[in-house]
């Protein structure tokens, strides 16, 4: 082997451990908080919507930020802007754990947004420019399985702190691991650039504002109500604003996300398909911790340790996923993997009982295991060669923004049909909401794999080609 090679693959390494851990952090604070709740509340006080502000709070600055930290990065540089998203992620964790009341936990919760919207759709990109073609399936099997772990073992790791330390330990954790990345990632990871077109202030702003205003009104819907003045207010404006950004991307000569991407039937497929897969997952893992802990009377660590054959999953599966993605494509992998955690959840809202054992169970947790890890890798791959280098943090960014949304939008949807049908004043009655809402996500991810098989099984000849082949350093700086 060249020495020239044993330093590529030495790069690549670094990059995915570097990448990995950031992205790990950014995705495991999505649903940390859930099953700190009661801890927090009892230290800080404060009525239940402060409460709820400690979880949306993050969503939202992280949903509607997520498309100009990657438009930053691509303008001054991928690895100037991942290393300050960092750095104010792991401040404000530190300034989280260390808050003295709710509502300066609230606004820590909100600056940590800040920073994992700027560092994470910059992971993508950064991996990207380090990995050699032929490897990156496996690399974005690697890097998915770490994101979806994180994303969903939230509430595992949420619940361990918090009853064997502190609910504190939930934001120091990030501290360390954010103190010991830093260093690295300025010394291991290349500088890279995107197009390096003026930045889009109409664009950031009217994305911004409408993205706000829907996952506001989608947030805070279940909890305020549906017919609320600001919930209505919020969802229409957004819708609004969202519709003047699409007219902006027509129009505008270098607008921040283009909407001739969407001509490609890669880079729609697979944004709808993500879309669709994070709101039956974030809905669904809200949903069944609860049913773990308030109907099967589980602690938040036992109903943690009792999902890890669906979370845990992406770790073994993932890997594989990627590597299947290299030889048959990535079309038929992410459609197969949406297709079972449909099954899986179908499964599920079959067998959901006020006294279901846990072997009965079982088989709906694997099965849904096995298709979210299916779903990851080949899921990254497809986004970021959907487009040419320059746009690949344009791709990043926008591929992250629908999963955040789509994760909102799932919270809200699946938990407004459980109130609907259901609610907590028995077991039964919990069952009798968790089981329509459960086939509502099975469906939705049903209809995410119809979208991925949209997808086509070979990029096209010429530009989009070359977009998969050419790594994304355009400009590169030791």
């Amino acid at each position: 082997m060249s020495q020239q090679q044993t330093g590529r693959r030495g790069e690549a390494a670094w990059a995915l451990v570097i990448t990995g851990v950031a992205g790990f952090m950014a995705a495991l604070d999505n649903l940390v908080v859930t099953t700190a709740l009661p801890s927090i509340r009892k230290s800080l006080g404060g009525a239940l919507d402060d409460l709820e502000w400690t979880v949306s709070a993050y969503t939202l600055t992280f949903a509607v930020l997520l498309m100009f930290g990657a438009a930053l990065g691509d303008r001054f540089g991928r690895r100037r802007l991942f290393l300050i998203g960092l750095g104010v992620f792991t401040a404000a964790s530190a300034a989280a754990a260390m808050a003295p009341g709710i509502d300066s936990l609230i606004a820590a919760r909100a600056v940590q947004g800040v920073g994992a919207a700027i560092m994470m759709p910059l992971t993508l990109t950064l991996l990207t420019a380090a990995v050699p073609v032929e490897k990156r399936g496996m690399a974005y099997g690697i890097w998915g399985a770490v994101n979806g772990l994180a994303v969903a073992s939230g509430p595992l790791i949420g619940g361990s702190l918090t009853e064997h330390i502190s609910w504190h330990w939930i934001f120091w954790l990030n501290v360390p691991l954010g103190l010991a990345v830093m260093p690295l990632a300025r010394l291991r990871l290349a500088e890279s650039y995107g197009s390096g077109s003026p930045l889009d202030v109409p664009g950031t702003l009217l994305v911004s504002g409408g993205l706000f205003g829907i996952v506001y009104g989608l947030v805070r819907g279940p909890v305020d109500g549906w017919t609320s003045p600001l919930v209505l207010a919020g969802l229409f404006v957004g819708t609004v604003l969202l519709a003047g950004f699409v007219h902006h991307g027509i129009r505008r000569k270098n607008p921040m996300l283009p909407m001739r991407l969407f001509r490609s039937r890669a880079f729609s497929g697979i944004n709808a398909a993500s879309l669709l897969m994070y709101l039956g997952m974030f809905g669904s893992i809200f949903l069944l911790s609860q049913y773990l802990q308030g109907v099967l009377g589980y602690s938040p660590t036992q109903a943690g340790l009792r999902m890890l054959p669906w979370t845990g999953m992406p770790m073994l599966i993932a890997p594989i996923a990627g590597y299947l993605s290299d030889r048959i494509g990535g079309r038929p992998v992410v459609a197969a993997g949406l297709f079972l955690q449909a099954v899986g959840l179908a499964y599920y809202a079959a067998v959901a009982a006020a006294d279901t054992s846990y072997a009965v169970q079982l088989p709906a947790l694997i099965i849904s295991g096995v298709g979210m890890s299916l779903y990851f890798a080949p899921a990254s791959s497809l986004a970021m060669s959907s487009v040419r280098p320059r746009e690949q943090g344009i791709a990043s960014g926008a591929n992250n923004a629908l999963r955040e949304v789509g994760g909102a939008l799932g919270v809200a949807i699946m938990s407004s049909i459980f109130a609907a049908q259901g609610g907590y004043e028995t077991a039964q009655h919990f069952v009798d909401g968790l089981r329509p809402a459960l086939v509502v996500g099975a469906a939705v991810v049903a209809l995410g794999g119809v979208a991925a098989l949209f997808i086509p099984s070979r990029q096209p000849a010429g530009e989009d080609l070359v977009a998969a082949q050419v790594p994304v350093l355009e400009t590169t700086a030791p």
